[in-house]
């Protein structure tokens, strides 16, 4: 009777360990829930995931654990009013800040068991870490919009150029004047993006602004001490040049015969050593500051503020925009 006892036993542990094997083997964070909603198991992925052990987490209240960390109302929302009336549920959305490991979004998918003997109930939590995925998708969403925003303000400019160089030309004078001021924005676009190795910023601003200059003193340079840019540093300024030169063209000085614009910039002596350059705009229309915050601003203060690492101020000033830049080089 002994060895039959000890057999039993011996094949029931054998079995519950294969069981916990085959639950660890589970890549994503998995909890047994009873019908208590007290955590029965719990797999490796969960406790590595989540920073926490066994102790920690066997035999506990689900909303318990990490004290309290849990107590989500999504995740309540799910076991409390979503099972129960439904035998399984498949990638509910649960987003959190923990405070130990972070932000997270989680995808959770939700099965209930009953045992066939005693017709005890369970919850198997899947959990998928979807943090990641959600910030690549946010990602894509912004260079989706900036995309389409770019190649809206791209049209933009063509027609404005296309409208801007009819006056007192010849039908094959407009037509060269159109075509090499095209092709010019079109060599300034592939540049910005193109660009392999350092390039001085006084090539950069003319490369860049070349296009949009109407006539010889539309735009002035007023050259400063040499500053060398790193090839992420060409795309950003080019981004943001382009910006303030569509609108410029659209709305601003270039938008009439008489208005001007003029760059300058120096470099500050601190560690690391800064670039400071001032965009200013003058004798066109009557500038109004705009009703809401636009798009081209937010690209403009992102770009400058995320990729450059520094900050800009936009002055709408009646006699028109005076942009400043600091960024560190």
């Amino acid at each position: 009777m002994v060895t039959n006892l000890e057999d039993l036993y011996r094949s029931l542990r054998n079995g519950h360990l294969k069981a916990l094997g085959m639950v660890d083997t589970v890549t994503d964070p998995l909890l047994l829930l009873d019908q208590n909603l007290r955590v029965s198991t719990a797999n490796r992925s969960f406790y590595s995931t989540f920073k926490v052990d066994r102790d920690e987490t066997i035999d506990k209240y689900v909303y318990d654990l990490g004290d309290g960390q849990w107590d989500i109302p999504e995740l309540r929302r799910l076991l409390e009013e979503v099972i129960p009336k439904s035998s399984a549920v498949v990638d509910y959305e649960v987003e959190h800040d923990f405070p130990g490991i972070g932000h997270k979004n989680m995808l959770v998918s939700a099965h209930r068991l009953v045992h066939p003997d005693d017709n005890s109930r369970f919850v198997v939590l899947s959990i998928v870490d979807a943090t990641e995925r959600r910030q690549r998708e946010a990602e894509k969403d912004v260079l989706l919009g900036e995309l389409r925003h770019r190649m809206k303000n791209l049209l933009a400019l063509v027609q404005a150029l296309a409208r801007q160089t009819t006056d007192g030309r010849s039908g094959e004078e407009y037509r060269d004047a159109f075509l090499g001021r095209f092709s010019t924005l079109v060599r300034a676009h592939d540049a910005a993006y193109m660009q392999v190795g350092q390039a001085d910023l006084s090539e950069v601003l003319k490369r860049t602004l070349d296009p949009y200059s109407e006539g010889a003193s539309a735009i002035t340079i007023r050259t400063g001490e040499r500053v060398l840019l790193k090839p992420n540093q060409v795309v950003s300024l080019s981004l943001i040049l382009h910006e303030l030169a569509t609108n410029a063209v659209k709305y601003g000085a270039l938008s009439t015969a008489t208005g001007k614009i003029e760059i300058q910039w120096n470099t500050e002596a601190r560690s690391p050593a800064h670039l400071r350059l001032i965009w200013r705009e003058s004798d066109g229309p009557r500038f109004k500051p705009p009703a809401r915050t636009g798009f081209g601003t937010r690209l403009i203060e992102f770009t400058v503020e995320k990729e450059l690492g520094g900050r800009v101020e936009l002055n709408y000033a009646p006699t028109g925009l005076v942009v400043e830049i600091a960024a560190p080089l």
